[in-house]
């Protein structure tokens, strides 16, 4: 080090204190004698001491008191434990109560160069773990900077995909061809399930995963009211398991449900019949889940040309082949239901 370093020498005997001063100075250290507790821990909160040399029997109590106090300020020199006791758990009570060396006391010469490396040694320890903490601070930083920046991605993503929505749901109103008008209303759809996940990533905590039911929840609440709004008068039922699911398996999940949703509402029930679409995920204890989309209409075994441009059915089996996972139709008799494993890898429930 270029300045002196600077030693605080705690100890009740006077004598000793002068001849560590002395033999310490000569090695170009700077050191002040405290002859009790109280002493020592007032200089030490005057900030300026780089090391501490403690005694473990003082007249005030024993040096282990010392470390206890230490251990309550958030900043504190390290320390080298002193004592002339033989006994092995003495340096262990020492070392686990934070101090940073220990010596054994005697009065020869090895003494006074175990004292110095203890003191070297213990300025390398601490400079190490500042180097550390500052370090493990950048980190955080960085990664608060990192989080507080992606926040901002997805509020300005979610914004942007909210009015391209807007913009085609105004066109929509300015078309009179129906199968134009449903066309961009799927599109529409489409759209808000993405914008959808966008708004609750920058509202999480965690950007690395979504609350599913929440999300899925919002989402048709969302394909309700545009359903309705286009004249389709089927009801909407939903019975979600809370899960916390990989924000990259939210999207496609969102993505099969706005599709399959969508088509319930404008097939199942023929002539804008009144009927019911229910919605269903339930946890399986394998870290993985099932959905669940049925309807009482008039029904769809998955055979066959699909109604519709067939578009919808093409995302949906992409949105699996994303997901590793497969779309089951039922036998089409009562009505349409598709069963599909969510497997959503080690995902856990909030509750």
């Amino acid at each position: 080090m270029s300045e002196p370093v600077h030693v605080l020498y705690i100890d009740d005997d006077p004598a000793l204190a002068r001849l560590v001063q002395k033999r310490l100075g000569r090695q170009g250290f700077v050191v002040e004698h405290a002859g009790d507790i109280a002493q020592g821990l007032a200089r030490i909160d005057e900030t300026g001491i780089d090391v501490v040399i403690l005694d473990h029997y003082l007249a005030s109590g024993t040096g282990l008191d010392v470390l206890a106090a230490l251990k309550k300020r958030p900043v504190a020199p390290p320390v080298v434990y002193v004592t002339g006791s033989s006994e092995a758990t003495v340096a262990v009570d020492a070392l686990k109560a934070g101090a940073a060396d220990y010596v054994l006391k005697s009065i020869g010469d090895e003494f006074f160069v175990l004292l110095s490396s203890a003191i070297d040694q213990s300025l390398e320890k601490a400079r190490l773990h500042r180097e550390k903490q500052r370090a493990e601070q950048e980190v955080r930083d960085a990664r608060d900077r990192a989080e507080i920046l992606l926040t901002e991605v997805n509020h300005r993503v979610a914004n942007s995909l909210a009015l391209v929505a807007a913009l085609v749901r105004m066109q929509i109103s300015a078309i009179a061809e129906p199968k134009a008008k449903d066309a961009l209303a799927e599109t529409q759809a489409r759209i808000s399930a993405i914008a959808g996940l966008h708004r609750r990533l920058y509202t999480s905590e965690d950007v690395r995963t979504v609350d599913l039911d929440a999300y899925i929840s919002t989402l048709i609440n969302e394909l309700d009211t545009s359903m309705k709004a286009a004249g389709h008068a089927s009801r909407i039922r939903t019975d979600l398991d809370a899960l916390i699911v990989p924000t990259d398996k939210a999207i496609s999940i969102g993505m099969i449900v706005t599709e399959l949703v969508t088509n319930a509402y404008k097939y199942a029930y023929p002539g804008n019949a009144e009927g019911e679409v229910r919605i269903f995920i339930r946890r399986e204890g394998d870290g993985s889940a099932v959905l669940r989309v049925e309807d009482d209409g008039i029904g769809w075994n998955g055979e066959g040309k699909p109604q519709g441009t067939g578009l919808g059915t093409r995302i949906v089996k992409a949105m699996a082949t994303s997901l590793n996972t497969s779309i089951v139709y039922g036998n089409g008799v009562g009505g349409t239901r598709l069963t599909m494993d969510l497997p959503i890898g080690g995902s856990t429930s909030p509750n």
